[in-house]
């Protein structure tokens, strides 16, 4: 057996590759040319988020004129001779959709239009605050004298009542449908009360006042005759302002009965029939027969997201200050 083994093969090692590729020809060139290719890909990476942000940047500024500004509308398309409508949807009051700012400015824009025909205020509201509601009546009336040439219909979707019915009470003529709910003409104030609750519990209402009727109506106080007599008066107030409204706008056309100003409401075909409401007809029926213009130009008033963020704001803010009076009892024509 012989004694001669094959010796092993031994790698080179990391030194000697690396004397060896740089004994290589040309290595400086390949090196450089690795190093400002790594300079260009950082470069594009670069490059590539700089385009993303400036166009994430102008996606937010587009969308923010688009919410500030509204070109939807239908009043930019109005050519000639046309029948303006505004929308009175849902309760009225100052932090919502319906309220007297937005629907005023509406109206003011439709009779102002050289082109308006006859204007029509689509009504679909149960109601709601009657400071709100008669701002409404009282602008429809202003506009009504001041544009004697126009004329003014209401037009009842679901339902007109309460506050929605004071607001409609200004129109020229009302026009329903069959099955509308009509009237609700009355006032409430509602409220909780928890001190029965709260003796039961052991707990204690500490309320400090500076005035003797400071703590009016709190819920969390038992009531007093003079408490209740007060709300009493301040209910009658206003629903006397609402029963004077209706008779004022409807006039002669209304037959009083003597449920008619207890609260009670009714279809539209009842209503017909009481002299609440002329006729029966949705907003292209009385475009089209009444006011002969059956093109129709929305102006209602569109809340832009900006709008809406600004008004919950103020909302949120103003509930803070009037926590108490909205806890006590809050007027509503509904």
């Amino acid at each position: 057996m012989s004694d001669n083994l094959t010796p092993e093969t031994k790698e080179p090692s990391l030194s000697s590759r690396s004397r060896a590729s740089a004994e290589e020809p040309g290595w400086e060139r390949a090196a450089l040319e690795r190093i400002a290719l790594a300079a260009i890909n950082e470069q594009r990476a670069a490059r590539r988020w700089k385009i993303f942000f400036r166009l994430l940047f102008l996606a937010l500024l587009g969308f923010l004129i688009w919410a500030v500004f509204d070109f939807s509308g239908d009043k930019l398309a109005a050519s000639g001779r046309h029948t303006a409508l505004i929308a009175l949807d849902g309760e009225i009051s100052a932090d919502t959709r319906a309220n007297a700012e937005d629907v005023a400015a509406a109206l003011e824009s439709a009779f102002d239009d050289a082109g308006t025909a006859g204007v029509i205020l689509r009504c679909n509201s149960p109601g709601g605050s009657p400071v709100q509601a008669g701002i409404i009546y009282d602008e429809m009336r202003r506009l009504r004298a001041k544009h004697p040439s126009i004329p003014l219909y209401v037009v009842v979707g679901d339902m007109c009542a309460s506050g929605g019915y004071y607001a409609a009470a200004a129109g020229d003529k009302i026009y329903v449908d069959k099955a509308s709910i009509v009237g609700s003409i009355g006032v409430l104030m509602d409220s909780f009360g928890f001190t029965g609750l709260m003796d039961k519990l052991g707990i204690q209402r500490r309320l400090h006042t500076s005035g003797e009727n400071k703590g009016f109506y709190d819920p969390f106080s038992p009531e007093t005759p003079k408490m209740d007599q007060h709300a009493q008066e301040m209910l009658d107030q206003i629903h006397a302002q609402f029963i004077e409204a209706v008779r004022q706008g409807r006039g002669k056309r209304l037959h009083e009965t003597p449920d008619m100003f207890s609260g009670l409401f009714w279809t539209g075909e009842k209503s017909v029939e009481l002299g609440l409401a002329d006729g029966f007809g949705d907003a292209n029926y009385v475009a089209r027969e009444l006011i002969k213009a059956p093109e129709i130009v929305d102006y209602t008033v569109k809340e832009s997201i900006t709008d809406r963020v600004a008004r919950k704001f103020g909302a949120a803010v103003g509930s803070g200050a009037v926590h108490a009076l909205a806890l006590g009892g809050k007027l509503n024509l509904r």
